[in-house]
């Protein structure tokens, strides 16, 4: 397999990559839970609104909750059965949110109800993306943001180059891999229904080296008709960041404060792509998403396809886990987030399941020093930011200066430079708390 060794973006960093135990693991479904809870707000925007009643009957695939504006998207039940209630539920940022507690049905199967299909031959690009927001699709890389707000080209901008992530270079996770090897189809089907919604020339499909299966399987069935190519990228952290796969594969720089269609770019998730592929042609919604759970202390790691408002709590139980469990990540280490509860449930953006024993988690909770001014976090920073300086701004509450003249916004928070700093320092949770007051004194002003 041919490496393009130069495609690449500067600095970043190479941490264990981890994913030996579960890439050649396939997709297995995952059995539904006593009660599912699903989140209303399982995406960036407005909350979907609910249209079932306590003890209504619902179908899998049927829609509870619908889109309040075009910020919002809409919500499925991932099982037949009753609703019990709507209430609230804990998520994964700590707030309570609305949610639509379904009870499955003793027997319930994997069938899935079907609903107005799209064809992506003749459907207009407004009906596809009509279709992706009644579909509830949203960024499975792990972001969750509307892909149909993405998909909708402002009026006097083009996208010329669609960008399909499949570097995913997450420790530990290994979704992206498995749904392009078992996937195929439905990541072309995906890739015509996006070139038709955005106008775009041409796909390109951007792969890490670490998975030369995934390439090989996606290079040999490349249709004849569609303009999409594979490029196998150089494994380094964070390569799956979109504006690094613009800068390593179209050799474009997105500008400060400014997104891949400022450079007539867009990226999509590999997952989100084969979502669409999937879900259009027979109008259904998401039920349910692949996702991997591993970490040292889970004793059945694995790919799998698991519905959407699964409690952690069940899954960890389903899986088992060591005796001296201590941390569990939604997401990968690098960017996912560490659960304050196992009360929390899956939902569309849960893209990992990561959970760490005693001795792995007190190696993640070491002694903060003082900052040696190594430059080893100036070094790793993908963005070219000075995170030394940024926390130091930080600690004296300068919070705009950081905004303004270090351009603290322009950080993505990929964690390269706690990873490297010598001295333990907690820098991207520093910058969260920055940008956070950043935000509210621009919102006051």
């Amino acid at each position: 397999m041919r490496l393009l060794g130069l495609k690449t973006f500067r600095h970043g960093i190479h941490p264990p990559e981890s994913k030996g135990e579960t890439a050649g693991l396939p997709i297995r479904q995952f059995p539904f839970a006593p009660l599912l809870i699903v989140p209303l707000v399982q995406h960036l925007g407005k909350p979907s609104v609910p249209v079932v009643r306590q003890g209504q009957k619902v179908a899998r695939g049927e829609c509870v909750g619908r889109p309040d504006g075009f910020m919002s998207v809409a919500m499925h039940a991932p099982a037949s059965g009753t609703v019990r209630s709507i209430g609230l539920t804990p998520s994964i940022s700590g707030r309570m949110v609305p949610a639509v507690f379904i009870e499955p049905q003793p027997g319930s199967t994997q069938e899935v109800m079907d609903g107005k299909p799209c064809p992506v031959d003749t459907a207009t690009p407004a009906e596809i993306i009509a279709a992706v927001q009644a579909a509830g699709v949203v960024g499975l890389g792990g972001a969750a943001f509307p892909t149909h707000v993405k998909l909708r080209i402002p009026e006097g901008r083009s996208v010329d180059a669609l960008i399909i992530n499949g570097a995913e270079c997450e420790p530990y996770l290994t979704t992206d891999h498995r749904v392009m090897l078992e996937q195929r189809d439905d990541v072309f089907r995906g890739i015509r229904y996006l070139l038709r919604a955005t106008g775009a020339e041409r796909a390109v499909i951007a792969v890490e080296s670490n998975k030369p299966e995934a390439a090989e399987h996606l290079r040999a069935g490349l249709p004849d008709d569609l303009a999409v190519t594979v490029e196998v990228l150089p494994v380094k952290y964070p390569q799956g960041a979109e504006k690094m796969l613009v800068s390593a594969l179209l050799r474009r720089e997105v500008p400060s404060g400014g997104l891949p269609l400022d450079v007539g770019a867009l990226c999509v998730n590999v997952a989100t792509t084969a979502e669409i592929g999937r879900l259009l042609p027979r109008g259904r919604g998401i039920q349910e998403r692949v996702i991997t759970v591993s970490g040292p202390a889970v004793k059945h790691k694995g790919n799998y396809r698991i519905p959407i408002g699964t409690p952690l709590r069940f899954l960890l139980a389903e899986v088992g886990v060591d005796e001296d469990l201590a941390r569990v990540f939604l997401g990968g280490p690098m960017m996912g987030a560490a659960v304050s509860s196992l009360d929390i449930v899956i939902t569309k953006g849960t893209s990992g399941v990561v959970a760490f024993d005693d001795e792995k988690a007190e190696r993640t909770h070491r002694r903060v020093h003082p900052c040696i001014r190594c430059g080893y976090c100036v070094d790793a920073c993908p963005m070219l930011l000075n995170p030394c300086q940024l926390a130091a701004l930080a600690r004296n509450d300068e919070h705009l200066q950081m905004a303004d003249e270090f351009h603290l916004m322009d950080c993505f928070e990929c964690g390269s430079c706690s990873y490297v700093c010598p001295s333990h320092i907690p820098l991207v949770q520093q910058f969260r708390l920055a940008k956070a007051a950043v935000r509210k004194a621009k919102a006051a002003s």
